[in-house]
């Protein structure tokens, strides 16, 4: 997912709520969102465990690149392009459950 797709969904969910569910949404969101520079340095220092791709959520990829060592250091390098639109994928799946919540 796309930078500019994720914050325009992201502001239409939140001007769609009343204020004060607005902002337990934002609050709540912020609490569970996974933070993409996190991502980059579990990569660059644990991405041949997977840890990387377990922080995301995808816990048979994290697997798959723990048992290959992360495939001999080529998924590592790939998930380098990879790992912010995982984020940004996996924020926008929490980010959706909460809306329902509040919505």
């Amino acid at each position: 997912m796309d930078m500019h797709t994720y914050r325009n969904e992201l502001m239409n969910m939140y001007s769609s709520l009343s204020p004060d569910n607005a902002d337990r949404f934002m609050n709540e969101l912020a609490m569970r969102e996974k933070n993409p520079v996190f991502g980059y340095g579990f990569n660059t220092w644990l991405g041949w465990l997977g840890v990387d791709r377990f922080y995301v959520g995808d816990i048979v990829a994290g697997i798959l690149k723990l048992l290959t060592l992360g495939g001999l250091g080529l998924w590592v390098l790939i998930d380098y392009f990879l790992i912010a639109g995982r984020c940004r994928t996996k924020n926008m799946q929490i980010a959706r459950q909460i809306y329902t919540k509040y919505n």
